[in-house]
């Protein structure tokens, strides 16, 4: 029990003591002509597996009075993006490939552990998720397909699924089972599709690797007040909590912490991504 209380306290310090002049995703992506986002798709990787998610409305962890967010429907990768399907990505759009990548859009974490441009260690599975992809790369490998990355609230929406509620976020079962899965080391080690589907037959969401969304830092647990002069108690690190809808899902404090830690172009182990793409106009409702 003690070790659930402290988690809110110690991630919203974390998330606070981030570099606040983290730069806004779309920022970076003009200041150089190499990136540009693809108006139609480049290339196809197989296989492409996307579940059809129907849209609705949910109360985010964080938000303007803690309203409604509508989300419409949309398509979602069922897994991560793998290693061998990044492969691919890599052997068809070699601007992204590790010696080429250019240093505003990835740091030099990106691909680690890589033995070259195109070729992954034998001992890492090709059906494990990608890691150490910048926001950049990872955009930019979704725009190569015609999709996206999600948005944070389409990618909460997903997730706060279980395995027969489309919104189990109450049950104290499923917040537990998410945190369980945090816990697990070295996780992007696995391979995708290991661990049951939810609702929506997605995989993965939890416990394999974080993932990227397009606005990861759209939400941000500001004000580190000491400093910006603000006169609102409320405001401060330690009372961040007090302006969420659920102060006791911990889960979704963990992520949010993460996220608000994290620039565009960082290059992190156990940070992989999937995509999404909108549903064409000319598609019956469902």
């Amino acid at each position: 029990m003690i070790r659930l209380v402290v988690y809110p306290c110690m991630l919203l310090l974390l998330s606070c003591a981030a570099d606040q002049d983290q730069p806004v995703n779309q920022q970076n992506a003009g200041k150089h002509q190499a990136y540009k986002k693809i108006d139609k798709p480049c290339m196809t990787i197989s296989p492409d597996h996307m579940a059809r998610i129907t849209g609705g409305s949910y109360t985010p962890l964080y938000g303007k009075d803690s309203t409604l967010v509508s989300v419409t429907d949309f398509y979602i990768d069922v897994y991560p993006v793998t290693n061998h399907q990044y492969q691919q990505f890599l052997s068809g759009i070699p601007i992204w490939q590790k010696s080429k990548v250019i240093e505003l859009y990835a740091d030099d974490h990106y691909l680690s552990g890589w033995l070259n441009d195109t070729m992954y260690p034998s001992d890492v599975k090709s059906s494990s998720p990608v890691t150490t992809i910048s926001w950049f790369a990872a955009r930019a490998y979704c725009d190569c397909l015609g999709k996206r990355l999600p948005t944070l609230d389409e990618w909460e929406y997903v997730a706060m699924a279980d395995a027969t509620n489309a919104d189990a976020r109450r049950l104290d079962s499923y917040n537990q089972y998410i945190l369980d899965q945090y816990e697990k080391p070295q996780s992007y080690q696995n391979e995708v599709g290991k661990a049951l589907p939810n609702y929506w037959g997605v995989h993965d969401l939890h416990g394999l690797v974080w993932e990227w969304m397009e606005d990861f830092s759209a939400v941000m647990i500001s004000g580190e007040s000491r400093k910006d002069g603000s006169n609102d108690p409320d405001m401060f690190c330690g009372s961040g909590s007090l302006g969420s809808s659920d102060k006791m899902n911990y889960a979704a404090f963990m992520r949010y912490a993460f996220r608000g830690s994290l620039k565009a172009n960082y290059s992190i182990r156990n940070l992989g991504f999937r995509c999404v793409k909108d549903k064409e106009s000319n598609e019956p409702d469902q």
